[in-house]
């Protein structure tokens, strides 16, 4: 079997982070290709999520692509186009953009 390597990635390079997560939490290459290919996007901390939920699966099902495998899979990206790490979280209301801190008045 060949390995993708980490540079080989749906156009966006792998900081070694991400590779080593992915080898350590069973994540294949060809699911953060589908995650960054049909994930929905949100921005929060200065990176941008793409994660593929429950809506994407159904959507895309009906196309005939069948992502089952790749639901609750986030894909964060920097804003250089490079994966920083990939995770599994199947609660998408976990991606907050930043708390703001609010000025104590006395």
């Amino acid at each position: 079997m060949i390995t993708a390597s980490p540079q080989a990635l749906a156009n966006h390079p792998l900081v070694p982070h991400a590779w080593l997560r992915m080898q350590q939490r069973g994540i294949r290459p060809a699911l953060v290709e589908q995650v960054l290919r049909y994930g929905r996007v949100v921005y929060a901390r200065g990176l941008r999520f793409q994660v593929v939920g429950r809506r994407e699966v159904d959507f895309f099902a009906t196309r005939g692509i069948n992502l089952r495998a790749a639901e609750g899979v986030h894909v964060l990206v920097q804003p250089d186009g490079s994966v920083l790490t990939t995770y599994r979280n199947h609660d998408l209301r976990a991606i907050r953009p930043c708390k703001r801190k609010h000025a104590m008045h006395h």
